[in-house]
């Protein structure tokens, strides 16, 4: 049984053709919302410009929340193998006693 679906989503007033896997239909549905909630704020708040801007400026700013994520997601990686690294040295020093 094919379990991809044929889906059209709406980006800043075009609409996009999509074949996606039934697991991702919500993801890509929400995602697609964002951009254009973000979209309309720029147009809101900025009258005097392209679409193409505003496009460009909520890529931007998806990109940029999507970059502090992964910073934070690397630190907390960082730190958990450097716990992991201290209590084996405690317990190399524990056992040396």
């Amino acid at each position: 049984m094919d379990d991809k679906l044929s889906i059209r989503v709406n980006v800043a007033d075009r609409y996009y053709p999509l074949k996606i896997g039934r697991d991702e239909e919500e993801r890509i549905r929400k995602a697609a919302r964002l951009i254009n909630e973000k979209v309309l704020q720029y147009k809101q708040k900025y009258v005097d410009k392209d679409i193409q801007d505003f496009l460009a400026m909520a890529a931007l700013q998806y990109v940029i929340q999507l970059l502090e994520v992964n910073r934070r997601a690397d630190d907390s990686e960082v730190s958990q193998n450097i716990k992991e690294i201290s209590d084996r040295i405690d317990t190399v020093l524990i056992k040396k006693e």
